[in-house]
């Protein structure tokens, strides 16, 4: 009964169904989305590929590394950060309407 999942039939099927449901001018729109996501996923996975790189390379550094003592960054620092208290307002609420 089921000798090929999909035949050429099923496809056209499938496309008049996408095309009655989204119309013929929302699907370059859809498709030029997709296209766009793509590229940006290219791009962020090419990014991440370039980061792991550098970290591999810093990561066999750290072994003659830990023989020196570690000192923070400058950029590192933070200032201190002060407590504030939050009191409740206590004006009775304003009415909007003007005599």
């Amino acid at each position: 009964m089921l000798r090929n999942g999909l035949e050429p039939w099923h496809l056209l099927v499938v496309l008049a169904v996408v095309v009655l449901l989204f119309g013929s001018k929302k699907l370059p729109e859809m498709a030029r989305g997709l296209g766009k996501s793509m590229r940006i996923l290219k791009a962020e996975t090419k990014a991440l590929r370039e980061d792991e790189a550098p970290a591999a390379d810093a990561a066999q550094g750290t072994a003659q590394a830990a023989a020196a003592p570690q000192q923070p960054a400058a950029d590192q620092a933070r200032p201190a950060v002060t407590p504030t208290t939050v009191t409740k307002a206590t004006e009775t609420p304003r009415s909007t309407t003007t005599a």
